[in-house]
């Protein structure tokens, strides 16, 4: 695909200086350096300066007293020229009342302003504002997110069941009772444009907003290859046989912890099965259709969220630039 790497959260050419990771004197004077920063995080949600159109990542110098609060030592993410770049988390800090995080729901709009940050900075949900993000910053939050949300869920060792420690600046955890070495998650799922002549199958998942409708996806299984995962989700969600399977582009989705493999199918019939417990609603929506969509003029149809690879694919492919 021509414009692959411009999806969202990809496409930065950031240079994650892997060769520190196990370097603890690099590690000391990265952290040192004058020029070094550091990104900061609570409960998932990047801390960023200025409102759309055009919020920035901010990158805090290593001595700001905020980060006396921080979680455990700083996750090297790389370096930009020749400044190196951390990420750090401040969960544990409770934002005052009113400024609370909601528990649920499709997507949180609330922010957070810590009390020794400045004003204008503020604790977004990277969802609310992943679409208009520069690619740099958007692929620094996304790894952030990641590794974090990684260290949140896996503490203890699979292996024996004690508790692990983190290693390598963030990028493994290290058990001290039997010694296992484990790494940050990442579950392959695709997600697919099927097409039948000039129209697209699109569904939607139980509990989304009212007319939201995306591309089918599903998790790859284990011994599975990409193309057998595409042809097995749609048969199975939708029942509809595919044939042919091309790879479009892939997309990191830090929610928690997934890469989306984009691919396009070509569809052997139009009937539709739908699963009820896998889907809310399928249909058929021709080319025509979806561009009234895209331009907010659609009577139901509200296209997949700015910023996701489904919205990237479906637009490329209105575009006509998805060879």
């Amino acid at each position: 695909m021509r414009l692959a790497e411009k999806v969202t959260f990809g496409g930065s050419g950031l240079n994650r200086a892997a060769e520190m990771r196990g370097d603890a004197d690099a590690l000391e004077r990265a952290a040192r350096n004058p020029a070094a920063r550091t990104i900061l995080l609570w409960k998932g949600k990047p801390l960023m300066s200025g409102d759309a159109p055009a919020p920035q990542l901010v990158r805090l110098p290593m001595d700001h007293p905020v980060l006396a609060e921080t979680e455990g030592a700083p996750s090297l993410l790389g370096m930009e020229g020749e400044a190196p770049v951390f990420a750090q988390d401040i969960s544990g800090w409770q934002p005052p009342a009113g400024q609370e995080a909601p528990e649920n729901g499709f997507v949180d709009r609330t922010q957070q302003s810590h009390p020794r940050l400045s004003p204008d900075q503020r604790f977004n949900e990277l969802r609310s504002v992943m679409s208009v993000l520069n690619p740099r910053d958007a692929e620094l939050a996304a790894t952030a997110r990641g590794l974090f949300g990684w260290h949140r869920t896996h503490q203890y060792c699979a292996i024996c069941a004690a508790r692990s420690v983190p290693d390598q600046a963030g990028w493994q955890r290290v058990c001290p009772s039997c010694g296992a070495h484990h790494f940050p998650r990442t579950d392959p799922v695709v997600i697919m444009l099927i097409t039948h002549g000039n129209s697209v199958l699109v569904g939607r998942s139980h509990g989304w907003p009212e007319g939201m409708y995306s591309l089918l996806a599903g998790f790859v299984e284990p011994g599975e290859t990409i193309e057998a995962a595409v042809r097995r989700e749609v048969m199975e969600e939708a029942g509809v046989a595919v044939g042919r399977v091309d790879y479009l582009a892939s997309q990191p989705w830090p929610f928690p912890s997934s890469l989306m493999i984009g691919c396009r199918g070509d569809a052997q019939s139009a009937a539709l099965r739908i699963d009820p417990v896998e889907l809310d609603d399928a249909m058929w929506v021709t080319r025509e259709e979806m561009m009234e969509a895209f331009a907010g003029r659609h009577p139901v149809l509200t296209p997949a969220r700015k910023g996701a690879i489904a919205q990237f694919i479906l637009r490329n492919w209105l575009a006509d630039q998805l060879d």
